[in-house]
């Protein structure tokens, strides 16, 4: 699998953690608007062939229009080495405390919407920057 696609409002309770990492065929991860409410945890780690993730407007979070940081809630995207687009609607994540970003050295495009990781500590490491 190559793809994957979720529709808009893609949320259950039950589901707390979101390891995308098994896919490690993956290329392109798209996400819609209001997805993933309840899960704790976001990983992409590891996924040697993910070049594209985009993510829609108030996802992975329980408050939709701000609220206060959650030290259960985070996001790491590491060691994915083709990851060239990394895009983050508004109010998504927004209630998360973590966002790690290491070891990505073909990004080139990262992109956070408004209120984004509004109460994380965001940590970017291994970043190769070219001129």
């Amino acid at each position: 699998m190559t793809h994957i696609v979720f529709d808009n409002h893609v949320s259950e309770p039950r589901f707390i953690l979101l390891d995308m990492s098994r896919f490690g065929e993956l290329k392109v991860l798209e996400i819609g608007d209001d997805c993933f409410s309840y899960v704790n945890q976001f990983k992409l780690i590891g996924m040697k062939k993910l070049e594209s993730v985009v993510i829609g407007e108030r996802c992975f979070t329980k408050c939709k229009n701000g609220c206060r940081s959650d030290p259960r809630r985070r996001f790491h995207l590491t060691n994915c080495h083709s990851l060239k687009t990394l895009k983050i609607g508004h109010y998504s994540f927004s209630d998360y405390s973590v966002c790690g970003i290491r070891e990505v050295p073909a990004l080139a495009q990262i992109q956070i919407g408004n209120s984004s990781f509004a109460y994380a500590s965001l940590v970017l490491k291994s970043i190769l920057v070219s001129q």
